[in-house]
């Protein structure tokens, strides 16, 4: 370790979490101490009587069940497997020049290199230590784990690994990637030092054994004794939480430290580039994986839609400006022999991590390339929504077509949409509304049609909410009046089909199949999801829930879309930025939004009929459904 300040006080701070460790051996030990001294006392006729006899029993009594206790405890917390990001490994044989670089970047940082480099479908870059027996098979160098600096070099499994954020690889170039990382490899010198080395191993193994007297499948019979674990390893956790945390920072202060004399011009420029992959990479997994996760299929090139998107974003955007200019350079993805299958892998990651997604491909979560989004996700979504759509009218007894001329008055119509969420006049608005929405004791009738306007504004509720049996027809005028909100819909109808939306969602979601938990993986080491829990996906929603306005105005605009599709030659296309998008004529439909929910919040139709008409759309017209 150097002579950085940094690194200094990230000794100081190990050492303090090393004599935390001591203090619980030693309150461990004290009890059998005493006992010691009480039966060395009675054998030398120093200590004898009825008095100490009954002494020597009860405190060697104590002593062995504390003994017993700690050693128990030890055993669990050196034994518990510690937590490991998912990730996707890569071989050295598979990228043969990031493997160089990076030890060419250790080697002018004057550190040990990493064991070994994996990929995270995420913006960020870190050191990940995995030395534990559970996350792989023991290596033949860790014998000499007392060895110094120089020996520490040749022990490739006692370094950390290095995590790299899979988007950096496709969005940057070649230098900028060795100026990002050179901070983080620098962590490897502080890392290597025996004293932070056993402060970071003994701060994991109480994490880990938190973690594991918790587990609530365990029998009944250890729950006392996980109980028992748990509270002492988080005492010892909150006493050492300062210093484990002081220690990572002077770790990082004299990592950041060291890394200025490499590539410090270029790394300024560098973290602009890491701004705007990050920006990118949120949009594309918000915008457009997410609705194909949705529909059971996967982007199989997520990290080459980052380049994509970041380049349509500096067409639109003159803040980006010149970013798009550097793709004439050398990628980073050109340091991996195989990108595509690379990205693959991180892809089906991301729908893992983001969306809870299987890990395996099936019939219902296959691949989809983004030349084939349009056909297989966008046309798709449309047409299942509004299948839904129709679904939820149906069962709201609402009638096919209201003009028994129209042609084919059984076919789905977006007419039969734009006429029931109209406003009716006020007076006959409450017998309308009635007439909607059937009661309790009506066929085809569900406690689902209560308004969303009756419970405060909330995500998309499961159907367990949804059959709370309140009475629709008596209060959905009165709480859509009391209790304004932007995300409940506004008038009555809407409010009735908003909440049966979310039920009928609500029912497909959970009546879905769970995901299989694939087993060991095929080089016969645990696989990922042996590693992180896989009960806790997914483990990064990128959104909450879609209220029931979103929700309607969603399954609303599907059904503009398929009625533009197959009455007026409009195509489905993909935008890089927005998602699933409409094209007519060729260009993006960029004014549709705005006139669905004037449709929606306050069913006025006349916005959205205009531009109908304007584009030669017939919502008379039956339209084709999935």
């Amino acid at each position: 370790m150097g002579s950085e300040v940094g690194a200094q006080a990230a000794r100081a701070r190990a050492l303090a979490v090393l004599r935390i460790r001591g203090r619980a051996l030693a309150v461990a030990l004290l009890p059998a101490a005493a006992a010691v001294i009480l039966v060395a006392g009675g054998t030398s006729d120093h200590l004898v009587g009825p008095g100490w006899d009954a002494a020597r029993a009860v405190v060697s009594a104590v002593a062995l069940v504390v003994l017993l206790a700690a050693g128990v405890i030890a055993l669990v917390v050196a034994r518990a497997r510690p937590a490991v990001s998912p990730t996707v490994p890569i071989a050295e044989d598979a990228a043969p020049d990031l493997y160089r670089l990076v030890r060419d970047l250790a080697e002018r940082l004057d550190v040990p290199a990493p064991s070994a480099i994996a990929l995270t479908p995420d913006c960020d870059s870190w050191l990940e230590d995995r030395t534990h027996p559970a996350h792989g098979p023991p290596a033949h160098e860790e014998r000499d784990e007392l060895a110094g600096a120089a020996g520490g070099r040749h022990r490739r499994t006692a370094a950390p690994v290095l995590v790299i954020g899979s988007p950096f690889l496709w969005w940057m170039r070649v230098g900028e990637l060795r100026a990002v990382l050179a901070p983080v490899v620098a962590g490897t010198g502080p890392s290597a030092h025996p004293d932070i080395a056993a402060a970071r191993r003994f701060v994991r193994g109480l994490d880990a054994a938190v973690a594991t007297a918790v587990d609530r499948g365990r029998c009944p019979a250890f729950r006392l004794a996980c109980a028992g674990i748990g509270w002492v390893a988080r005492l010892l956790l909150r006493s050492c939480r300062q210093h484990a945390a002081e220690m990572e920072r002077g770790v990082a202060a004299a990592a950041a430290e060291r890394a200025q004399a490499v590539d410090y011009g270029v790394r300024i420029v560098a973290q602009e580039q890491v701004g705007l992959a990050y920006a990118g990479w949120d949009r594309l997994l918000t915008r457009v994986a997410l609705p194909a996760w949705r529909m059971g299929r996967w982007p199989s090139r997520l990290d080459a839609g980052v380049v994509a998107a970041l380049t349509e974003l500096s067409r639109r955007d003159r803040l980006a400006e010149g970013f798009a200019s550097r793709l004439g350079e050398r990628p980073a993805c050109d340091l991996l022999e195989e990108p595509g299958t690379v990205d693959e892998a991180a892809s089906l990651l991301a729908a893992r991590l983001f969306h809870g997604g299987p890990a395996e491909c099936g019939p219902d979560w296959a691949p989809v390339d983004w030349s084939e989004y349009p056909e297989e996700v966008v046309d798709r979504k449309w047409r299942t929504d509004a299948a839904r759509l129709h679904r939820v009218l149906d069962a709201l007894g609402v009638r096919r077509a209201p003009d028994p001329t129209a042609h084919d008055p059984n076919g789905p119509t977006l007419s039969r949409v734009l006429d029931h969420l109209t406003t009716p006049p006020d007076t006959d608005a409450d017998a309308d509304t009635r007439a909607t929405s059937p009661s309790p004791g009506t066929p085809g009738a569900t406690p689902d049609a209560e308004p969303a306007s009756r419970a405060p504004a909330a995500p998309a509720a499961p159907a367990t909410e949804a059959d709370a049996g309140i009475d629709a027809d008596t209060t959905a005028d009165t709480d859509a009046d009391l209790h304004p909100d932007e995300d409940t819909p506004r008038t009555p109808r809407t409010a009735t089909l908003a909440a049966r939306l979310s039920a009928e969602l609500a029912r497909e979601e959970a009546a879905a199949p769970p995901a299989p938990v694939p087993g060991a993986s095929p080089s016969g080491q645990a696989g990922p999801d042996a590693l992180w829990d896989v009960d806790a996906l997914p483990l990064f929603p990128l959104q909450p829930p879609r209220t029931e306005r979103e929700l309607l105005a969603d399954h609303v605009t599907a059904m503009v879309c398929c009625a533009a599709m197959d009455t007026a030659g409009a195509q489905p296309g993909l935008d890089w930025l927005d998602g699933p998008t409409l094209l007519v004529g060729g260009e993006r439909a960029t004014d549709l939004a705005p006139r669905v929910l004037s449709l929606v919040e306050d069913g006025d139709p006349d916005p959205l009929r205009v531009w109908l008409s304007d584009l030669g759309i017939r919502p008379e017209k039956p339209v084709r459904l999935v």
